[in-house]
């Protein structure tokens, strides 16, 4: 049985918190309200999860996080208000090395989780599969093939595709962080994550980033040097492609493997559409999304790259992908960026 610690400011919500998990199987072995207690929890029991509120006197999430990481590394769940500064707040919750998040509906003082008592324990039992330390801290390894890296070094016209779930959207600002401007790739991200906080994962990678990096927008188009980030809750499909510029449109079909957006709906889409060069890399995260889109990109001539099992989080996504047989090769979070350039890389 999984156990969990569950850390909130608030007793109404470490109550409520507590006995949907118990209800669901999930052993909650202690509770905390606030960082510093977590952190002297976390070294006496060694759960297996840890849900962790973001706001909290003494010590917040974020500094729980980063010393529970240092200390005594466990998967930790952030459970987040759906506000702009707990949205912040938990992406750098997660850079310091939280493998995921889970928006509480209705506020800080949430009355409507039961409500979702279902995706809260499935949420928690994913997070609790994960390795906390794959991916923390990923630097990526810059490329030392070819000449120096100029406008003429790269084919014409490449499109990136990366898709992640659990643990993702560290190494997602790894690869884009270290992604060389001269190389002129639209890039399309799909990333599991509540619709709350895409937005502010665009911004954060448009920061990280030489590239021009934006929440998808239904009729949005990307030239060279640009990308776009699925939108929370929408599927993203390639609906265009004329002269290197790319449009895309969003919709709330049916989710895909439970999960909208999902990463096959924007590999298939793009593998239909696109006409240049195309590269997919498959990162960390749980399920089967990703696959049949990998299989799609190959078909069309594409590049496929997967993340290995020690750097992720969780090896389902790129298992999956793996075993369609599809997938080029098999890489190490820190060396993702140098294969990606090297696949559009001139012939000399």
């Amino acid at each position: 049985m999984t156990e969990a610690l569950v850390v909130d400011d608030s007793h109404f919500m470490r109550t409520v918190i507590s006995d949907i998990l118990a209800d669901g199987g999930v052993d909650v072995v202690d509770t905390a309200g606030n960082g510093r207690e977590a952190v002297e929890a976390v070294e006496r029991l060694d759960p297996d999860v840890v849900t962790m509120d973001v706001e909290m006197p003494e010590m917040d999430g974020i500094e729980a996080v980063e010393e529970i990481m240092d200390r005594h590394p466990v998967p930790v769940l952030m459970l987040s208000a759906l506000t702009t500064e707990d949205a912040d707040a938990t992406l750098e919750a997660m850079e310091k090395g939280a493998v995921d998040t889970f928006a509480k509906p209705g506020g800080t003082i949430s009355t409507e989780l039961s409500g979702h008592s279902e995706e809260l324990v499935a949420a928690v039992e994913d997070v609790a599969a994960a390795d906390p330390t794959a991916g923390h801290g990923v630097e990526q390894t810059a490329s030392t093939s070819g000449d120096a890296v100029d406008d003429e070094a790269f084919v014409d016209h490449p499109t990136l595709l990366i898709g992640a779930s659990t643990g993702g959207p560290n190494v997602v600002e790894s690869i884009l962080g270290s992604l060389p401007r001269a190389a002129d790739f639209r890039v399309l991200v799909v990333q599991h994550m509540p619709a709350q906080f895409t937005s502010r994962f665009a911004r954060r990678l448009d920061h990280a980033s030489e590239y021009d990096i934006a929440e998808a927008e239904d009729g949005a188009r990307i030239g060279g040097g640009e990308g776009l980030v699925a939108r929370g809750d929408y599927h993203m499909r390639v609906a265009g492609y004329s002269r290197g510029r790319l449009r895309v449109r969003l919709d709330q079909n049916e989710r895909k493997h439970s999960v909208r957006p999902a990463i096959d709906v924007t590999m298939e889409s793009a593998a239909d559409r696109v006409t240049d060069p195309l590269v997919a890399a498959v990162l960390t995260g749980m399920g089967t999304d990703g696959a049949a889109g990998v299989e799609a990109v190959k078909e069309a001539g594409g590049t496929t790259l997967a993340q290995d099992e020690e750097t992720s989080a969780v090896f389902g996504i790129p298992q999956r992908a793996i075993e369609t047989g599809c997938v080029d090769d098999v890489l190490p979070a820190d060396r993702l960026t140098e294969a990606i350039t090297d696949s559009i890389r001139r012939s000399s």
